[in-house]
């Protein structure tokens, strides 16, 4: 099958298009021919070298971290799927390969692709999707009447969590680009800020939690701007030790997160409130919860450009350069 394949480490040699064995598919597993894949920032970084710590992928490796497409076999164990269905899914992050014609992916990672969705909207969904999920609901516990700071709101995730945490009843902020300001207001957010012109933490107080998507200075001026008891939940870093754990790491690995977030974790007990990194988890339950609320119509699929397969490398450059609005796909089929 074609593929788009890194076989070392490092931007300069980037991403090659090549022919790779079809998947392998065990007894609990869903062999699914692609229709459609989207890109995220964790594609690079993963090309740059930047997980391999604690992601060892062994190379050459198939980028991609979620797809939608139909179902064409399934492993002798397998319940609720059959050929023929139309699904999405985020691979298990030790099987990764969206960018490709096939995939094979553990029945439970898998769910039924929202009924109102096209194939490329419904791959733009599930990495940012679980994201959102697993940071508002799941970590945060975030409730009607308390108030988020949802960071880089045009984003892939900023753009989903905008809507989840509008339909779970919060009061939104976000910040943006003075070309996005009325753009992201119209996804739900109540506050939106111009991180060009203004300070973020001048604006907003007393949030509950902070979803933040960019790290380094904004990540530690966000502990200013929540109350007593927030969360701030990180999906750039740095890791930290419960991460480590849930990965089941190695001593050194943990040592080496411990190290990396004590700063911000020191810095989070000083203003009495915490700090931890996200790394989503596939999970096919959580999906189907999300599109059941798509197809509600309570969240919509935002994307910014739609790429043909063989442009796959052009696509994850374009969403590098960090200007897109929402999600970026490319139609494998």
């Amino acid at each position: 099958m074609k593929a788009f394949i890194i076989d070392r480490y490092g931007k300069n040699d980037g991403i090659r298009v090549g022919e790779m064995p079809d998947p392998e598919v065990r007894v609990d597993d869903v062999l699914i021919q692609i229709h459609a894949a989207s890109i995220n920032p964790l594609d690079f970084k993963i090309r740059d070298g930047a997980f391999k710590l604690i992601l060892p992928y062994r190379l050459p490796l198939i980028l991609g971290n979620d797809l939608a497409g139909v179902v064409i076999r399934v492993g002798s164990q397998v319940r609720r799927f059959k050929p023929g269905d139309e699904v999405y899914a985020r691979p298990d992050k030790n099987r990764i390969g969206a960018f490709a014609e096939f995939i094979s992916i553990r029945e439970d990672s898998v769910a039924l692709k929202p009924k109102r969705l096209t194939m490329e909207e419904a791959a733009s969904i599930p990495l940012v999707g679980l994201t959102a999920w697993q940071a508002l609901i799941e970590r945060a516990n975030l409730r009607k009447g308390q108030k988020v700071l949802i960071h880089a709101g045009s984003g892939g995730v900023g753009t989903f969590a905008i809507q989840l945490a509008k339909h779970l009843g919060a009061t939104v902020a976000t910040t943006t680009s003075t070309a996005n300001l009325e753009w992201v207001a119209r996804l739900g957010a109540d506050i939106v800020i111009d991180y060009k012109k203004d300070d973020f933490e001048t604006i907003v107080r007393d949030c509950d939690m902070v979803l933040d998507t960019l790290g380094g200075a904004t990540l530690e001026k966000s502990l200013r701007v929540l109350k007593p008891g927030g969360k701030l939940i990180g999906i750039a870093g740095p890791p930290d030790p419960e991460f480590a754990k849930e990965i089941e790491s190695s001593w050194f690995v943990k040592l080496v997160m411990r190290i990396l977030s004590y700063r911000i974790r020191r810095k989070a007990r000083r203003h009495h409130v915490t700090y931890s990194f996200l790394f989503m988890r596939a999970s096919g339950d959580q999906l189907r919860e999300i599109a059941a609320l798509i197809d509600s119509g309570a969240i919509r699929p935002v994307v910014d450009r739609v790429f043909p397969f063989e442009s796959t490398k052009e696509a994850v450059a374009y969403v590098e350069k960090g200007r897109a609005k929402g999600k970026v796909v490319v139609k494998v089929k």
